[in-house]
């Protein structure tokens, strides 16, 4: 099942920031540490145009280290960009953002041309808690779930330093089939455009190659890594439900409850530091959905000249052999 999620607010978001982008030195995109490719929102580029973007990987005490400094030394190589791992909970290392925009801009300060930054990211990564960390006060509001933020704000950080917070925004189409899942799984997509249970044997497909060990650990489910790593996704599904209680009548196993569980440790970090992605990985599963988004977009286009008799007349007469 293809995951798409595109309300009617984040339309109106993506309008906001083609208005406002003119006016701006900085883009801070956040993203989440944990699926930093899938979390790239790629309709920003298009809409930020030249700007200078500073890449903030979010929730870094949550991701595997290792898959961390990967994912930063590829957004460091691109041209314009900076990247830096960030928790937004921690007062200290959040104060990186105003140096790293200054960086990005150095002719921007001072009364006379205060610095003017943008931050978005997709819904439920945190950009409320790093602006509210940022600031001092609670000035976003806050929520473990999508789509808290409804309306542009601007914060003044300082007398030379404004920011500009915009709701979570994803993407029309969501071309990467495994992006979506990530998404899902992370808490980025509303809760009525997926089913958890399809989502959770996604994740549990992903866990079982690479986290092994971590799935045993957390859910003490008596099998060693490699036994883990062995299961089908639906069998680990069942042995987690079990496990956990998450049982109907006659022995039947709850595998809605099963799901929430595993997404739900997924996401609180109990289940240990994880990485969905690296970006060897992402650009391969990016490489794919492009294809087939070509291919479905070819495939329109012909249907919609079949169907059409007068684009039949006009098209061209085909060359001989």
């Amino acid at each position: 099942m293809a995951i798409q999620w595109f309300p009617g607010h984040m339309h109106l978001t993506q309008k906001a920031i083609a208005e406002r982008i003119k006016d701006i030195d900085v883009v801070i995109e956040l993203l989440d540490a944990r699926l930093p490719g899938s979390s790239a929102n790629p309709m920003l580029a298009q809409l930020t145009g030249h700007k200078p973007g500073l890449k903030v990987l979010n929730k870094q005490d949550l991701a595997d280290p290792a898959c961390t400094a990967e994912w930063l030394a590829h957004y460091n190589a691109l041209p314009d960009t900076r990247a830096i791992g960030l928790d937004a909970s921690l007062t200290t290392p959040a104060r990186q953002l105003v140096d790293a925009c200054h960086a990005l801009s150095p002719n921007r300060g001072g009364l006379a041309k205060p610095m003017r930054v943008l931050i978005c990211g997709i819904p439920n990564v945190g950009k409320s808690t790093l602006i509210n960390t940022l600031s001092g006060t609670r000035k976003a509001k806050t929520g473990d779930e999508a789509g808290i933020t409804k309306l542009e704000q601007r914060i003044t950080l300082a007398d030379d330093f404004y920011l500009w917070d915009t709701p979570g925004m994803l993407w029309p189409r969501i071309i990467v089939a495994k992006s979506g899942y990530n998404l899902a799984a992370s808490g980025a997509v509303g809760r009525n455009a997926f089913d958890e249970e399809e989502v959770a044997l996604e994740l549990l497909d992903y866990l079982k190659q690479h986290y092994a060990g971590l799935v045993e650990a957390r859910f003490k489910l008596a099998s060693d890594p490699a036994d883990i790593a062995a299961m089908k996704d639906e069998e680990l599904l069942e042995a987690i439900g079990r496990k956990r209680g998450a049982l109907l009548g006659k022995g039947r196993i709850n595998l809605q409850k099963a799901a929430e569980i595993v997404m739900h440790t997924f996401r609180d970090g109990s289940m240990g530091r994880i990485t969905l992605e690296r970006p060897a990985e992402f650009a391969q599963w990016l490489a794919e959905g492009q294809k087939v988004d070509a291919e479905r977009l070819e495939k329109k286009a012909t249907s919609k000249v079949k169907r059409s008799p007068k684009l039949r007349r006009a098209a061209p007469p085909s060359e001989a052999p």
